[in-house]
C-alpha cells in the first residue's frame, strides 16, 4: 500500500522536497498558504533551475475558504522589438539564444500580486526577506544537484554550451554537474537579496529593471525597459466546469486550462466510474484529442479571442463531443504542441485557504540565456509564436504567447477541496484528467493515483513521434487492448519524467489535509 501524507494544520506539495519544506516553515511561523507558496516558488527557482526561474512565467489559482476563487495570470507579452522583421530569414522562432528570449518574464509580478491578495485577506504578513530567505541561502551556499538537472544539462549540452551566460552559471569546470555535487548560484543570490531590499516591483520598475534592460539590449534580445515597466500581473476569473462530482476550476487563456476542463467535462458524460484501466486511458485519450481541437481553434492571447471561453464548457456542448467518442476505436489525430518543463506546487493552510500554482521557463533551461551578473535564466515561451502572419498564434509585439501551463482545483460535492496539477506541456491536461478520474471518480487513494502508471499522447523531448506513450508498469492486457483499439502504443520506462511531475492536496471535511507527491520527481508532501 502506498500511503498519502496527512496533517491537521498545513500541507505543501512540490516536485523538490526543499521547496515543500520552505513552504512548510512559513506555515509553521503563522504565514498563510499564499505566503508559503511565494517561499516555495523562490526556493524551487533555485533548486530546480532547469525547469523554472525568475526569468519565466507563473499562474496562480487561489481558493479562499469561502467565496469565489481568483486566478493570477503572471505571464509576459512579446517585447516591443519582437516583430516579423526581427526574425527575417527564419522559418520559425528559434528555441535557444537571445532571439528565443523574446517575452517579458512575469513570474515575479505574480508573486507580488499574490502577496497583495494575501494582505487583502488579512492577518499579519511576513516580511519578504523571510519568504525569500531559504532561496537566498540555497543559491549562495549551494544545493545538491538532482539527477533531473544533471541529465537535462548533459542531454542539452551541445545546444546550450554557447548560449550567453550559460556555461558560466550552469557548467562548473566546463562540464555538466554531477548528481549530488554542490551547485552554487551566487549571482542569483544577489538578485534575490536585492529584491528583498528594493521590493518585487524592482524587477519591472526599479534598479533591477534598468540592469535587466541594459543587459538584454547588449545581448540583442527584443525586450526593452519600457516593456518591463508596462508589465503587470492580471487577476482573472477562472474557467470552470460543472462535473457530477463538483465544480472544477482552471486558468483562462492564454493557457490551455480550457483543455483540462474540457477533458473532464467530456468524460463526465461517459461511465468512468466503472471503466477498466484500458477504457479509462482510451476515453481520456479520445477526449484529449477533441479538447486539443478546441485549443487549436480558439486559444491565443485573450485580447485576440472573440469566442466566450466559458461557453465552450457548457454541458450540452461537452455532451455532443462525448458522443463522438467510439469506445471500440481510436480516432485519428494530427499533432500536439509538444513537451514543456515546469513545476506545479500546492499549499493549503489551517484556515482552508488553498493555492494551486505553476511556474515555468518552458523548455529545460528556457532560452539558455543567463543575463550577466543576475543569475536569471530567461524563458523561451515566445517560441510558441508563429511567423505565419495569418496564424492564430502569429507573433506581434505586446502579444501574449500560448501557454501549456494550467493549475487546477476543485470543490467537490462531498465538501472536500482539492488542488492538483503537473508539469509536462501537452501532458498536463492528460495527467490532470488521470489524477481526478482515478481519485475522485474511481476512488483510488490519493498517493496511489499520483504514483500509478500514466500515459502521454504526443511528443516527448527530442522525438517527433505523436504516439500514445505508456509507462511500462501498465499490465500487458491493458497495453494489448489499447493496441487493438487502434492506438499507436510506445512504452516508456516504469517511472518516466516524460509523463510529468504531478501532485495533489485534498482538504477533508474534518479539516485534515492529505498530500501526495510524484515519485518521478525529487518532491515531497510535507505537513504539520
Amino acid at each position: 500500500m502506498i500511503q498519502s501524507n496527512m496533517a491537521p494544520l498545513g500541507m505543501a506539495v512540490a516536485p523538490h522536497h526543499l521547496a515543500s519544506e520552505s513552504a512548510l516553515a512559513v506555515l509553521r511561523e503563522g504565514g498563510n498558504a499564499i505566503e508559503a507558496m511565494v517561499a516555495a516558488a523562490a526556493t524551487i527557482a533555485v533548486v530546480y533551475p532547469h525547469m523554472n526561474g525568475l526569468g519565466g512565467d507563473g499562474f496562480w489559482l487561489i481558493m479562499p475558504p469561502q467565496g469565489e476563487p481568483v486566478a493570477i495570470d503572471a505571464s509576459g507579452a512579446a517585447g516591443s522589438l519582437a516583430h516579423f522583421d526581427f526574425y527575417s530569414g527564419e522559418q520559425s522562432i528559434p528555441h535557444r539564444g537571445p532571439k528565443a528570449a523574446l517575452t517579458v518574464a512575469g513570474t515575479v509580478s505574480g508573486w507580488a500580486e499574490a502577496l497583495k491578495i494575501s494582505a487583502e485577506l488579512g492577518g499579519a504578513q511576513l516580511p519578504l526577506a523571510r519568504l525569500l530567505g531559504d532561496a537566498i541561502r540555497y543559491a549562495a551556499d549551494g544545493i545538491p544537484v538532482t539527477e533531473s538537472q544533471a541529465s537535462a544539462t548533459a542531454s542539452k549540452y551541445s545546444e546550450l554550451v554557447n548560449q550567453p551566460g550559460f556555461a558560466r552559471n550552469f557548467l562548473p569546470g566546463g562540464e555538466a554537474p554531477r548528481t549530488g555535487s554542490r551547485f552554487t548560484q551566487p549571482e542569483l543570490a544577489n538578485t534575490l537579496t536585492a529584491l528583498t531590499i528594493d521590493g518585487l516591483e524592482s524587477f519591472y520598475r526599479g534598479p533591477l529593471a534598468h540592469k535587466l534592460a541594459l543587459e538584454m539590449s547588449r545581448l540583442g534580445m527584443p525586450i526593452t525597459l519600457e516593456d518591463l515597466q508596462n508589465h503587470q500581473a492580471k487577476r482573472r476569473t477562472p474557467l470552470r466546469v460543472s462535473h457530477q462530482q463538483g465544480e472544477i476550476y482552471n486558468m483562462t487563456p492564454p493557457t490551455q486550462g480550457l483543455v483540462s476542463l474540457a477533458i473532464l467535462g467530456i468524460t463526465d458524460h461517459l461511465n468512468m466510474a466503472a471503466a477498466s484501466d484500458a477504457q479509462t486511458v482510451h476515453r481520456i485519450v479520445e477526449a484529449t484529442k477533441l479538447a486539443f481541437g478546441l485549443r487549436d481553434k480558439y486559444i491565443t492571447d485573450p485580447q485576440h479571442i472573440s469566442e466566450e471561453m466559458q461557453s465552450l464548457l457548457e454541458s450540452d456542448r461537452l455532451a455532443a463531443l462525448a458522443a463522438q467518442i467510439d469506445d471500440a476505436k481510436a480516432a485519428p489525430w494530427g499533432s500536439g504542441r509538444g513537451p514543456g518543463d515546469t513545476v506545479w506546487m500546492g499549499v493549503m493552510d489551517s484556515s482552508g485557504l488553498a493555492v494551486s500554482f505553476i511556474q515555468s521557463i518552458y523548455h529545460e533551461f528556457g532560452s539558455g540565456v543567463v543575463l550577466p551578473d543576475t543569475g536569471i535564466t530567461w524563458q523561451n515561451r515566445g517560441a510558441a509564436f508563429s511567423l505565419q502572419p495569418d496564424h492564430l498564434l502569429a507573433l506581434a509585439p505586446g502579444k501574449q504567447p500560448f501557454h501549456t501551463l494550467n493549475p487546477a482545483a476543485a470543490r467537490l460535492n462531498d465538501g472536500r477541496t482539492m488542488v492538483y496539477g503537473s508539469m509536462g506541456g501537452d501532458g498536463q491536461p492528460q495527467t490532470q484528467a488521470a489524477l481526478f478520474t482515478r481519485h475522485v471518480v474511481q476512488g483510488m487513494p490519493l498517493q496511489q493515483a499520483v504514483s500509478a502508471p500514466r500515459w502521454l499522447l504526443g511528443r516527448t523531448w527530442g522525438q517527433a513521434s505523436e504516439s500514445l506513450k505508456l509507462e511500462g508498469r501498465f499490465s500487458a492486457e491493458t497495453i494489448a487492448t489499447l493496441r487493438e483499439l487502434g492506438h499507436e502504443v510506445e512504452l516508456l520506462p516504469d517511472f518516466s519524467e516524460a509523463v510529468g511531475h504531478a501532485g495533489a492536496i485534498v482538504r477533508h471535511n474534518n479539516g485534515m489535509l492529505e498530500g501526495a507527491f510524484d515519485p518521478r520527481s525529487n518532491g515531497s508532501a510535507a505537513g504539520f
